[in-house]
């Protein structure tokens, strides 16, 4: 039984009673207490008043120590009687954070779910069984989340795929980390790690060829001068505090994967394992560029280390083309402009050369899986369909493979798609089905319009193709144009209650209030497009559903979005955002945050800081897993008892913590948008200069 703590703060009433004394031969007197109370009295009194300081002193001494123990017992039960205590603080200290990294030039230049998506998805998600737990969990701040059963990891779509708590031990671990930082200065001394933004490239990158005549053409924007390493001193306290808490959130999920998942895809992080998709280090190479951007040189140097000797493509394993390119391609790629080290566009290159199968189709559709060992490629077994957002969501990355290795063949695959998706019938005002036939080339699944799984990211690449190659391609911006009169034409509404602006679906003319969190890249995307000429109105469409999908946040218990949410139209009282018992779910999606980046960095509006500022706090309180890691959780409407997961995708590094870091930083120029473009993972790539004209 809990008892309220009210309950203490008030004696028993008073009973009236009689006092006897009882006595015999063998028995000892007892006295009324009454008279044992004066007498205790009289006793006090007879003692010198320094006597009695001195007691008052030892018992107020005994009574702080005893709170002490308690507490510091409390914290050791909690830690040992269950495998999985939550909300503890990373047993790391908060290191300083880089005031804006301006990345360095190198050599060279510079989401139902398709059978086969994965968790990124922008692509399908349905209903999965939370993960079993080796052993209880007793969050400190929730109710044990309850145990379910686990369906074996498998590829493919994920099935259902605010204040920070500070630990008693901070101090002792803060001392403990300046001891490991002074040894590994020294290490990185000895070992010359590779150049730190571009200071000093490792002994075994000398010998490398010097960049050619092309890849200096390619060159990305310069890097600044003389980077600090620090938070600069002049940065507010507010904005210190918000970069090392996204530092100390990185720290910590990092942890989670080297001590359990090394080299592994996903993390799990509550039974302190891990979950194979690819075999590719996913979550180390998705994380890369996070770890470059924040200043984390140690942790980026191990993860290097990892590339450079274990990281293969050799492998008799089947893939898939949309999630391997804008995760691994796309981490590959970016790390390499960052760094300018060759060792990443050499591993991009073999794994670039090794999903070129996947195009060799009928329709030049490609299949949505290809093995990289054996160079073949097949669609799902149970149909011959693609989906529309995973092939026309690689381009960024292969026309970057092509200027920067000056091979057109990557290019020339992924544009030819756009060509065909360009000139499609099935179109609804801009909008298109979600499934596309690999076969003949066309839409299928028509009638069915969303710009949530599926689809999402083709809208998006539409505008940063359109963006990265300089403005040029007029299809594009096109068909982008077209697509965004379709959306407010068809797809967007008001809440009945609040008058909130959502997207929702068109499905064989039939609207349903519906719209995945997924859609929340939106915001971000239309400031974006409007930030580079587009139509006013885009930006007016952006801030309304900035504050919705703010609102599908702050409506929630734990302050967490649900994966769907429904809208409620009626005019009532009620809540605008309705959550359905199979769309509780959050599994540590960047898409609001993200355009809670383009809005703050389009706008200067600190509310946009504040509402992510309150977002991760809320991931630290109910998504945080002491032994290290992060996990998705099953009921974003249960503060009690939210029901770990477990599982950390790696997007939660690869784009959640590296959004929140950029909308924190006050350096418009740390990866500036009128010099980058990020893929759909967050990746960013350099914006090619404009041809003559």
């Amino acid at each position: 039984m809990t008892i309220n703590p009210d309950q203490r703060m008030y004696p028993p009433s008073r009973k009236d009673f009689i006092s006897l004394t009882l006595s015999d031969s063998h028995s000892q007197t007892y006295n009324n207490g009454k008279h044992r109370r004066q007498s205790c009295w009289r006793k006090w009194k007879q003692l010198s008043r320094l006597q009695r300081s001195l007691i008052l002193f030892l018992l107020a001494l005994l009574l702080i120590l005893g709170l002490l123990s308690y507490s510091s017992i409390t914290e050791h039960w909690r830690g040992l009687s269950d495998q999985e205590d939550w909300l503890e603080l990373n047993d790391r200290e908060l290191k300083a954070i880089p005031p804006g990294l301006k990345p360095v030039l190198g050599q060279a230049a510079g989401k139902a779910p398709a059978p086969v998506a994965g968790p990124h998805l922008r692509s399908a998600v349905v209903p999965e069984a939370a993960g079993e737990a080796r052993g209880p969990n007793i969050p400190i701040l929730v109710k044990p989340p309850i145990k379910k059963k686990i369906f074996a990891n498998k590829r493919g779509p994920p099935s259902l795929h605010k204040d920070g708590n500070v630990s008693d031990t901070v101090g002792r671990e803060k001392q403990e980390q300046v001891v490991q930082e002074e040894e590994g200065e020294e290490e990185e001394k000895q070992k010359k790690i590779v150049s730190w933004r571009g200071a000093m490239i490792e002994a075994d990158q000398a010998t490398e060829p010097p960049p050619s005549a092309n890849e200096k053409e390619a060159a990305a924007p310069p890097a600044p001068a003389n980077p600090a390493d620090t938070v600069p001193l002049e940065a507010s306290p507010e904005t210190r505090e918000r970069l090392e808490a996204v530092c100390d959130a990185f720290r910590h999920a990092w942890k989670g994967y080297k001590d359990y998942a090394w080299g592994h895809d996903e993390l799990k992080p509550i039974s302190k394992s891990f979950g194979e998709w690819f075999g590719l280090g996913l979550t180390l190479i998705d994380a890369l560029d996070t770890m470059w951007i924040m200043g984390l040189k140690e942790e980026f140097a191990e993860a290097k280390t990892w590339v450079e000797k274990d990281l293969s493509f050799n492998k008799n394993v089947d893939v898939n083309l949309f999630e391997t390119t804008i995760r691994i391609l796309g981490g590959l790629l970016s790390t390499y402009h960052l760094t300018g080290d060759q060792l990443f566009l050499e591993k991009a290159k073999d794994l670039g050369s090794r999903l070129m199968p996947a195009f060799k189709t009928p329709s030049k559709i490609p299949f949505s899986d290809v093995n990289i060992g054996k160079g073949t490629a097949h669609p799902p077994r149970w149909t011959s369909d693609s989906t529309l957002a995973e092939v026309t969501s690689i381009q960024l990355e292969f026309r970057e493979l092509s200027r920067l290795t000056q091979d057109p063949q990557y290019q020339e695959a992924v544009n030819e798609v756009m060509t065909l998706v360009h000139k499609l019938p099935g179109k609804h005002d801009g909008l298109v089905p979600m499934f596309i036939n690999t076969n003949n080339g066309q839409f299928t699944h028509k009638g069915v319009f969303t710009l949530g799984a599926r689809a999402d990211s083709y809208y998006e690449y539409l505008l940063k193709q359109w963006i990265q190659g300089g403005k040029t391609e007029d299809n594009l911006l096109e068909d982008y144009l077209q697509a965004i009169e379709g959306v407010k034409k068809h797809l967007v509404r008001q809440t009945g209650p609040s008058k909130l602006t959502f997207v929702g679906e068109l499905s064989h003319n039939r609207f349903n209030p519906k719209m995945d969190h997924l859609v929340c890249f939106l915001p971000g995307t239309l400031a974006l497009g409007a930030h580079n000429g587009l139509p006013g109105d885009h930006m007016d469409l952006a801030v309304q559903l900035m504050e919705t999908c703010h609102q599908m946040y702050k409506q929630m218990e734990t302050g967490l979005s649900p994966e769907i949410a429904h809208f409620s139209l009626q005019a009532s009282d009620g809540s605008d955002v309705i959550v359905k018992p199979a769309d509780r779910h959050n599994l540590l999606r960047p898409e609001t945050v993200e355009s809670l980046f383009y809005m703050y960095r389009f706008t200067k509006d600190t509310k946009y800081r504040d509402w992510g500022w309150d977002m991760l706090q809320s991931f630290n309180k109910y998504t945080k897993v002491s032994g290290g890691g992060y996990t998705s959780i099953n009921n974003v409407r249960d503060p009690l008892s939210p029901g770990p997961r477990d599982k950390m995708e790696s997007f939660f590094l690869g784009e959640t913590l590296k959004y929140f870091y950029l909308l924190f930083s006050d350096d418009m120029e740390l990866l500036s948008l009128d010099k980058y473009v990020f893929n759909t993972e967050a990746h960013p790539l350099p914006i090619w200069p404009s041809p003559p004209k």
